[in-house]
């Protein structure tokens, strides 16, 4: 079962190293946090294993600081090691119900959704929040499934209760 079904964070930053623009990422999460953000996801697709663990260790620090929630996306073994408040995956990556059955006492879980006939998974009941990716297509991120737009929030919204996580091109 999820550990909290409140999500009380209306501005949610999905960071990742390349798309910082040159800046040090440390920098830029920082300068997101003054300007308001709430929680942060980091995202590295293209790093290695130890280069991401050195990472998210590093922004946890940062993130701890303000009493912000740091997300990891798609490893869990880093999210657990550097006791991350959650993990963010994906259809491809782990199954939210088998990291519940392992850390969901330590992790809450968010899930991509990328049709919505996946509401009526099995794996709703692990999870804690839903990523719709994207709102409308956008250049960083291209192996999506669904552009929901407004329409599709609605259709949604209407289908479940879960906290949705609005990402791309708003």
């Amino acid at each position: 079962m999820p550990i909290n079904s409140s999500f009380p964070y209306p501005l949610y930053l999905v960071i990742s190293e390349r798309d910082c623009a040159g800046r040090p990422l440390l920098w830029v999460a920082e300068e997101a946090i003054r300007g308001g953000v709430d929680i942060i996801q980091l995202r590295e697709k293209e790093m290695s294993t130890s280069s991401f663990l050195k990472q998210a260790r590093a922004l946890k620090t940062l993130t701890d600081k303000f009493n912000i929630p740091l997300v990891i996306n798609d490893a869990v073994d880093i999210a657990v090691a550097v006791e991350a408040w959650g993990i963010h995956v994906g259809q491809q990556d782990s199954a939210p119900l088998e990291i519940a059955e392992k850390f969901g006492d330590r992790l809450r879980i968010g899930w991509s959704l990328e049709d919505i006939n996946q509401l009526e998974s099995p794996q709703m009941k692990a999870v804690d929040h839903l990523g719709l990716s994207p709102i409308y297509a956008t250049a960083t991120k291209k192996d999506t499934i669904t552009e929901w737009g407004i329409e599709g929030i609605r259709n949604i919204r209407q289908n479940t209760d879960k906290p949705l996580i609005a990402i791309g091109r708003m």
